[in-house]
């Protein structure tokens, strides 16, 4: 890989860690669904596993949680299927505002702003005379509800922290940087939080020994 190819990926992946979203897995959905809101060792572990052991981890995930984390899950994924479904059809769970929404819950307010990007260039095409009635943009399958941009808040303590997804053509909703900078002082804290005490581990001791034994299970199958 070339070093302006390497720099470029650099600063993709510096652009998510300042947006508080990681980069998760899409050929495995079960991983897929639920690497947000696993722990750093547990995303580690799980990809060392080889498949049958990978089906062991899965039952052990939510056996180490309390049954409410369980409930908040497939309360949050019913709502991610039903809203989300046309930013990806086959993963309405592997979403910018997907992700944010199965980690943080439901924003204490959601904020509507009109596109300008989306409305101008709309009007560019259709105002072009070198294109004719066929420059008009062709947005068959199109989701054009949605024209907007959305700011998400959630609250954070005494705080307010805010996440922006713009609408990108044709059904995509890509999270980008909130232009205050205070409203993103305390994302991290506030994914942190949430992570910890809606999926929360109950003996995270006793947890780690149960994933060495799946070490185990691995080497057996080779």
């Amino acid at each position: 890989m070339s070093f302006r190819k390497s720099a470029v990926l650099g600063f993709l992946c510096f652009l998510l860690a300042a947006c508080g979203l990681q980069m998760s897995p899409s050929k495995d959905p079960w991983f897929a669904q639920h690497y947000y809101i696993m722990q750093d060792f547990e995303q580690q572990a799980y990809k060392s596993l080889g498949p049958t052991a990978k089906l062991e981890f899965q039952k052990l995930f939510w056996e180490v949680r309390a049954p409410q984390s369980k409930l908040e899950f497939d309360g949050r994924m019913v709502v991610i299927n039903e809203t989300f479904k046309k930013e990806n059809a086959r993963q309405p769970w592997n979403t910018d505002r997907s992700r944010v929404y199965l980690l943080n819950g439901k924003p204490a307010q959601v904020e509507y702003k009109q596109n300008d990007n989306w409305a101008i260039g709309t009007g560019r095409q259709q105002n072009d005379p070198t294109k004719g009635a066929a420059g008009v943009d062709d947005r068959t399958g199109e989701d054009v509800s949605a024209n907007q941009a959305e700011e998400w808040t959630f609250r954070f303590n005494n705080f307010l922290v805010k996440y922006v997804f713009q609408f990108s053509r044709p059904n995509s909703w890509l999270s980008r940087q909130a232009s205050n900078i205070e409203s993103n002082r305390y994302l991290g804290e506030l994914e942190l939080q949430n992570k910890l005490q809606t999926y929360g581990i109950v003996d995270e001791k006793q947890y780690k020994e149960k994933l060495e034994a799946l070490k185990a299970i691995q080497e057996e199958k080779k």
